[in-house]
């Protein structure tokens, strides 16, 4: 499966952004999917993943409460949703997939994923 992330860009410290990740390729319903993200000279960590269904979201306690996912099968699509942005989450933001034709464990970081899609950068301005 190929993924492009799109929709980054400037925001200012309490501002919203929408990211999407566009997937090609056949059976997107049988991948977790995973957002993560880069800060510069930092390690890429991971922000929230979703469930082939897209009935079980969890999420890192940093951005709890303010970043929603959400996935549409049918459009191949996976979005995050990015409220009440704060200048610590600027980074470059990556989706990612995992294999998963039957439920298993959560996505806990980079090494669960099978499939990545380039980066889009968020800036959050204080």
């Amino acid at each position: 499966v190929q993924l492009q992330a799109s929709g980054g860009g400037l925001v200012q410290a309490g501002g919203s952004l929408r990211l999407s990740c566009a997937a090609s390729g056949r059976m997107f319903s049988r991948y977790d999917m995973g957002w993560f993200r880069q800060a510069p000279g930092k390690e890429r960590e991971f922000v929230g993943g979703i469930s082939r269904s897209g009935g079980t979201t969890y999420y890192v306690d940093s951005v709890k409460g303010r970043f929603t996912i959400s996935r549409d099968n049918a459009k191949s699509t996976v979005y995050l949703q990015m409220n009440s942005l704060k200048p610590e989450d600027t980074a470059v933001y990556y989706c990612a997939a995992k294999w998963a034709i039957v439920t298993g464990p959560r996505i806990t970081g980079p090494a669960d994923m099978d499939y990545w899609g380039k980066g889009t950068l968020v800036t959050v301005s204080s």
